[in-house]
């Protein structure tokens, strides 16, 4: 499944294909493969929310740990391409982000933009896809849990959420998951700050049109900036999640359509 290469696009972590979990890191690496070098930007910015979601790979790592599921993380930054898009969206590859302009797309024509598609963005999707069916094979319908994460303020406004979940129109695994993680003390976001309605994303693609339960986190970027604060989250999360997966209603294909059509959504915090 992985490209063996140094230049893999994408890290697979093996895990329990059986348990019923799939977990994904769209925006997990602020790395810039070869021959694209630093994209024309300062290492400052590509520190910066605008080339990957901050702490998620240890999140993402650690939860797959706690979990045994398999998890598929990102390894190029959404500045070269962006994961979490369909390949026919506007916003794939960003020529100004969060007010930074990214020299090294200026120049991108429909050539070079299909070259990224095939090199980066389509195996990471491919891989996806691949590994559902696998898991289905088994006789057991995943349930896809997708890790992002936001900044803590934007625009010089603060942002009062520890978390978010992010939705389309199956809330099989949301509702509950809400409640348990507000019944911990937790402050919230139910499509907050971001609306989870994105024609042919990620969760679009894989998992509400296959019919498949999901859920998508973002947690608030000071929380797992560091190493043992990811590490805390993932606790918190794998101890929510887990017991939800066991729902009788988890088990099932189940299609709910979608809010997105004709929606933009341009994640830039």
């Amino acid at each position: 499944m992985q490209d063996p290469t140094n230049d893999a696009p994408f890290a697979f972590l093996a895990g329990n294909e059986a348990g019923g979990l799939l977990i994904l890191g769209d925006h997990a690496s602020n790395r810039v493969p070869p021959p694209y070098g630093d994209l024309g930007l300062p290492a400052a910015e590509l520190e910066r929310h605008i080339a990957y979601d901050i702490g998620v790979e240890t999140l993402v790592r650690r939860l797959a740990a706690l979990t045994g599921a398999p998890a598929l993380v990102t390894r190029f930054s959404r500045l070269l391409i962006d994961a979490n898009r369909g390949e026919d969206d506007p916003t794939l590859v960003m020529r100004l982000s969060d007010g930074a302009i990214v020299p090294g797309n200026a120049g991108v024509d429909a050539a070079e933009r299909q070259r990224r598609i095939e090199r980066f963005h389509r195996p990471y999707h491919a891989a996806i896809a691949g590994l559902i069916d696998r898991m289905i094979a088994t006789g057991t319908l995943p349930a896809i849990l997708s890790v992002h994460s936001f900044t803590p303020a934007w625009k010089g406004v603060s942002r009062p959420w520890d978390m978010a979940i992010l939705w389309d129109s199956d809330d099989r695994l949301v509702r509950p998951a809400l409640a348990a993680f507000r019944a911990r003390g937790l402050t919230v976001g139910d499509n907050e700050p971001y609306d989870g309605a994105l024609r042919n994303d990620t969760l679009y693609r894989h998992a509400t049109a296959r019919g498949l339960p999901h859920l998508l986190i973002e947690v608030r970027q000071d929380h797992i900036a560091e190493a043992a604060g990811a590490e805390r989250w993932a606790e918190t999360i794998a101890e929510v999640v887990m017991p939800l997966l066991t729902r009788p209603e988890m088990r099932q294909a189940a299609f709910f359509g979608s809010r997105a059509g004709g929606l933009d959504r341009a994640k830039n915090g």
